[in-house]
């Protein structure tokens, strides 16, 4: 069983920040999401903020999903799925607190 270069890079990403791959999938999500609210929405939190993180939570897992079939010969749902609410969790919930805190101002 070979190890692809995209799980190389992962390994040696764990390895150099002394985190669990959990909490790499929520600092992703994280930073993409804050990234997108800085950069794209210049501050302004808004559903599409999700885009980048959706896409990164989605774009890794189809690796891992491609990397698991190919050494594995099956697809590990349970382990893509934990790991794409790790990715998305955080800035779901952020950007569901900044909806709600806007909905009792405007009451």
């Amino acid at each position: 069983m070979t190890t692809s270069v995209y799980q190389e890079l992962k390994l040696q990403i764990v390895d150099f920040l002394g985190l669990s791959k959990d909490a790499i999938h929520i600092h992703i999500g994280l930073i993409a999401f804050v990234l997108a609210v800085a950069i794209w929405k210049k501050g302004k939190v808004t559903p599409i903020c999700l885009v980048p993180v959706l896409l990164v939570a989605f774009g890794m897992e189809s690796m891992d999903l491609y990397d698991d079939y190919n050494s594995v010969g099956y697809f590990r749902w349970s382990n893509s799925i934990h790991d794409i609410l790790n990715t998305t969790i955080w800035p779901i919930l952020m950007l569901a607190l900044v909806k709600v805190k806007l909905s009792i101002q405007n009451k």
